[in-house]
């Protein structure tokens, strides 16, 4: 699974000639612009109205409230403490409403996004904690503290684990997560035209104005140093994952391990998939079935895909010869560029 707050990828760019302001048909609408460093990666946030805006105050209270409650990385945060076996804490609506998505998308791609593979990211070197040298035998010791099942929320907003050493790890749809706040703080301060990306994960309302289209987005090829494809995104969130950057190399053995973490084994992914790109009502969703999909093998993802409408994809992947092949929904593609 992708699980980082640390080091994230960024498979998404976004086509910045479309965005400059400098010249423009609307000459009352300002381009306000947010960009900075959070949750270990970088944000841009662009929102569009007829005066000058600052919302820098409240995206980093946004940021911080999301760090809080769900960073691994921060020892007092909520999740941290609940990991640690504190049964007391008391989470915040935040970490209910992550809770409960969790459980829903587990459920739904049958335990291949699992957000209780903690103790496994860690021992593969992958989270805050000790990393250990696993073997067949390590890793069913510890597959013992993985699954969703094996926990609950309470009626009293606290957390059951049938084990103490029961670690979450919801980096792979908090960052998401984070973006649909953000999003929420656009809507409430009436804000029509956005485009708020972190870490390449998106959420774009209404139109870039300058251009009087869609937002315009590139997808970078996993495999060079250029864009895949180009979309254009409106009232829609996107979400990337891939494996082809974010690996770890044994320096002992020099082995490669690749952060994607099969909650099934408990081992970490050999795949063909070399990027998922999913669309989705919100952010939070589309992070997590794009961890999803990069644990399953791609023809389970296409499988899936296929029967349902609720989100779209793009994968990226090698066929059995090596060569490089694309799969891509009907909804996805919609909204590619010519």
């Amino acid at each position: 699974m992708n699980y980082c707050f640390k080091t994230c990828k960024a498979l998404t760019t976004l086509l910045l000639a479309g965005l400059l302001f400098s010249c423009t048909s609307e000459p009352n609408i300002f381009k306000n612009q947010n960009v900075g460093a959070a949750l270990g990666t970088s944000y841009s946030i662009i929102y569009l109205a007829d005066e000058e805006l600052n919302y820098q105050q409240e995206i980093d209270s946004v940021f911080t409230a999301v760090n809080k409650s769900m960073s691994t990385y921060i020892p007092d945060s909520d999740i941290s403490k609940i990991n640690r076996g504190d049964s007391t804490v008391v989470v915040d609506e935040m970490f209910q409403e992550v809770f409960q998505l969790s459980k829903q998308i587990y459920e739904k791609t049958d335990g291949y996004f699992d957000p209780t593979v903690g103790t496994l990211v860690n021992a593969w070197g992958f989270g805050p904690g000790k990393q250990v040298l696993l073997d067949s035998l390590g890793v069913d010791s510890l597959m013992q503290y993985v699954g969703f099942e094996k926990v609950a929320l309470t009626a009293s907003k606290t957390i059951r684990k049938e084990n103490r050493n029961i670690h979450f790890d919801f980096n792979a749809i908090a960052k998401g997560y984070a973006i649909d706040r953000l999003a929420a703080l656009m809507d409430k301060k009436g804000i029509q035209h956005y485009l708020l990306e972190v870490g390449g994960e998106l959420v774009a309302k209404g139109e870039n104005t300058a251009s009087n289209r869609a937002w315009g987005i590139a997808i970078q090829d996993p495999e060079a140093e250029q864009a895949k494809i180009s979309i254009r995104l409106q009232d829609k969130a996107m979400a990337s994952s891939g494996n082809y950057r974010k690996f770890r190399i044994d320096s002992v053995t020099g082995k490669k391990y690749v952060h994607t973490i099969d909650p099934k084994t408990g081992f970490t992914k050999s795949s063909n998939t070399l990027a998922v790109n999913v669309l989705a009502a919100t952010c939070a969703r589309a992070d997590a079935y794009a961890t999803a999909f990069m644990a399953m093998d791609v023809e389970v993802a296409v499988k899936y895909l296929m029967k349902q409408r609720a989100i779209d994809a793009y994968i990226i992947y090698l066929d059995e010869n090596g060569e490089t092949e694309e799969f891509m929904t009907e909804g996805f593609k919609k909204v590619v560029l010519d």
